[in-house]
């Protein structure tokens, strides 16, 4: 009999990432979050000091204490719009990665279990479908975005069947093309 943790552990070593959806799904979401808001502290701040230059380039200081005060002012500003536009950036990057590892979880639950590369891709092409219907892209825009999700899909289910292959979880379409003799060998060395 096998205790609920060696279940536990050769459930998570079947499961994409080697990690089930339950821990995959939140892990993925932060750190999407989390790169979000990297690249928008990092825009935002740059925004919000070329702003307050524009807006105050009528009445620049004159003194010593005036620019002093100047750059102060300019840095808070920089902050706060850092800060906006981290949270902004890293709310919209995390909610199309939950987004993608959501859809990809689905597909693989519609298709019986089978987690491969053609879930991902379908997964990929779903985000960018939405992403495109969201802001109204044209067809040519939302073309080139389907493309993106299609190559970005592709590279990482395959990436991801590798991983699983070399942790001896072989994806369906290895024991298709390679037929059932592949599978009686591979059960005998097992064995």
């Amino acid at each position: 009999m096998t205790s609920p943790l060696t279940d536990q552990a050769s459930a998570a070593s079947a499961s994409r990432l080697s990690l089930p959806f339950q821990i995959r799904f939140p892990a993925t979401t932060a750190t999407g979050f989390f790169a979000g808001s990297f690249l928008g502290v990092s825009h935002g701040s740059q925004t919000a000091g070329l702003r307050f230059r524009a807006e105050n380039t009528h009445r620049l200081p004159t003194s010593s204490t005036g620019w002093f005060l100047y750059h102060k002012s300019k840095n808070y500003h920089m902050m706060l719009g850092a800060i906006k536009e981290g949270l902004k950036m890293g709310g919209k990057v995390g909610f199309w990665v939950g987004g993608f590892f959501a859809v990809e979880e689905a597909i693989d639950r519609v298709r019986g279990g089978r987690a491969d590369f053609l879930s991902t891709v379908v997964a990929g092409l779903s985000v960018a479908g939405g992403f495109s219907a969201w802001h109204r892209f044209p067809l040519i825009t939302a073309a080139r975005t389907a493309k993106i999700g299609l190559l970005s899909g592709l590279a990482f289910g395959l990436t991801q069947d590798a991983l699983g292959l070399a942790k001896g979880r072989r994806p369906f379409y290895v024991e298709f093309v390679l037929g059932s003799k592949y599978a009686s060998e591979n059960d005998v060395i097992r064995h």
